[in-house]
């Protein structure tokens, strides 16, 4: 059993069937990436596991634990954390600042801004923060305005937001759009690297194929909403089915 487990998932909205008993099994300690044509469902599927949306049948449990009908904010107790495809950051406040805040929020459950100077584990959490942004390759840049950074730098921020609160699972949402070559390159072995220091599961929705070949160790490829094959990345590479999902056409 997978430390994230999907069973029997359906969703519909009005006459559109954007999820058709989807089963999925995310193994504990992986890499596991969800891929598909435009308007497969990995958006309609990621927003179930993060609690934005309910669907009409079936289970999600994380570790044990059933996630739906809980709040983002409750799930992300749970030991979920979420990198969405436009960098989530409090632009106007500094590098360091922005990392504090979910500091705060995992010792409280809240987020809770004012009287920072008053707490005595203030100091704790502040070093906290700076070890953080020394995994990311981010020191350097704390005292830096959030908005002036490039797109990669924020995206290295959003990370260190996430990976402050020490989740289980962190599920990351087409992490590489809108990057730069070299931006994507550098987020694939800053992913590369979180793995090796942290060993945390990760589950990917990516449509960069050499993101998904870098860094997954199983892949599911959904089309219509259903399952269509999963299977290991070297298996995944030419499928007859995953070939006609992408090109429209039987592969003989």
């Amino acid at each position: 059993m997978g430390i994230l487990e999907v069973k029997g998932v359906n969703k519909r909205f009005g006459g559109l069937q954007a999820l058709g008993d989807v089963n999925l099994s995310v193994a504990e300690n992986t890499v596991h990436a969800i891929i598909g044509p435009n308007g497969a469902g990995k958006s309609t599927l990621l927003n179930v596991l993060v609690g934005k949306l309910i669907p009409d049948s079936g289970s999600v449990m994380f570790d044990g634990q059933s996630v739906l009908g809980r709040k983002p904010h409750e799930i992300n107790q749970m030991g979920i954390s979420r990198v969405f495809q436009t960098p989530e950051i409090f632009a106007d406040l500094s590098v360091f600042e922005n990392v504090m805040i979910p500091c705060f929020a995992k010792r409280d459950g809240a987020f809770r801004m004012h009287a920072i100077e008053s707490t005595h584990h203030e100091k704790d959490m502040a070093e906290q923060a700076m070890a953080m942004l020394d995994d990311v390759n981010m020191a350097d840049k704390r005292d830096m305005i959030a908005s002036s950074m490039s797109r990669g730098d924020k995206r290295r921020l959003e990370m260190a937001m996430c990976l402050v609160q020490d989740p289980r699972l962190l599920l990351l949402d087409e992490p590489t759009a809108g990057m730069a070559r070299a931006d994507t390159e550098n987020t694939i072995e800053l992913l590369k690297d979180i793995r090796k220091k942290r060993g945390i599961t990760m589950a990917i929705i990516e449509h960069d194929m050499n993101v998904v070949f870098s860094l997954a160790e199983r892949i599911t490829v959904l089309a219509q909403g259903t399952p269509l094959v999963e299977d290991v990345p070297e298996k995944i590479k030419g499928h007859p089915k995953v070939r006609e999902a992408y090109l429209g056409e039987a592969q003989v």
